[in-house]
């Protein structure tokens, strides 16, 4: 089992009063990422850094994304009780694990053959079971949808049509979208079969990488 002890959790409680400041205002999410142990998904040469608030490498050119990031998607995302949710990127899971602390049903596709398989192994062990699926998730999970919440979180060039095509009537989609550097943060929500959009902040993710994002 992995420690999560006094120190830890007094780190964690220190993030979540610097989300706050932020602007993160939703308790679920607050409450969520002061439960998930971050510092279990760090090698322990990086173990010190586990609770500040920036995206770490996780391997295979993949990082864990900024705390801030995660709470900002999140909290966009107004994920309720039981929802379902796509998520486009498992990554190091620790994104799915919020989801999961904030009462969603997770189905999480990542493209990595090598993080997919490390994942899936590491994150049942700390409790958190979504459902894991290899493949390209600019495809979506077509098989498995509608779903009520689709999170990408990787920078893709476009919207793509499949994940819009996949959300159920008033379903919301929060994606980057923009170019290799950064993106702008999009709420696309569906109504009546109708598509609505929203634009944030700017970030930075790594590239959405499939058939409906960047080719290699």
């Amino acid at each position: 089992m992995i420690e999560d002890n006094y120190k830890q959790r007094g780190l964690r409680n220190k993030l979540v009063k610097k989300l706050q400041e932020k602007g993160i205002s939703d308790q679920r999410v607050l409450t969520a990422i002061g439960k998930v142990p971050r510092h279990a998904f760090f090698d322990d040469a990086l173990l010190n850094h586990a609770y500040e608030d920036k995206a770490f490498p996780i391997g295979e050119g993949q990082t864990i994304s900024q705390p801030y990031t995660v709470a900002f998607q999140s909290e966009k995302l107004d994920v309720k009780p039981g929802c379902k949710v796509l998520e486009i990127g498992t990554g190091s899971g620790y994104q799915a694990a919020v989801l999961i602390e904030m009462g969603a049903k997770v189905y999480t596709i990542e493209y990595n053959r090598k993080l997919y398989e490390r994942t899936k192994d590491f994150l049942p062990l700390l409790g958190y079971k979504p459902n894991f699926f290899y493949g390209d998730g600019s495809k979506g999970l077509p098989a498995k949808a509608p779903f009520d919440r689709i999170l990408v979180t990787a920078g893709a060039p476009v919207v793509p049509t499949a994940l819009t095509d996949q959300l159920a009537d008033d379903g919301m989609l929060i994606i980057p979208v923009g170019d290799r550097e950064r993106q702008k943060m999009l709420k696309i929500t569906k109504k009546n079969g109708k598509l609505t959009q929203q634009e944030y902040d700017y970030f930075a993710f790594v590239p959405l990488l499939g058939d409906q994002g960047w080719k290699h």
